[in-house]
């Protein structure tokens, strides 16, 4: 179960510019209600929608606008 006590809570690590650094494995459920999900041991999900490979960060967010 998600919420059993003896679970420890997800970190995530939040940046004024840039992604969430966040600990995986992770599901992220879309908007349009599709999952992905990546097992890697540390993820950073997109907050700028600039990446093509969304919700995974590219690094897009780097480019000058």
């Amino acid at each position: 179960m998600p919420n059993e006590p003896a679970e420890q809570p997800r970190r995530i690590r939040m940046q004024r510019r840039g992604p969430l650094l966040m600990e995986g494995p992770v599901e992220v459920e879309l908007e349009d209600g599709t999952t992905v999900s990546s097992d890697r041991f540390r993820v950073a999900l997109c907050t700028c929608r600039r990446s093509r490979r969304y919700p995974w960060c590219d690094t897009s967010h780097r480019r000058k606008a």
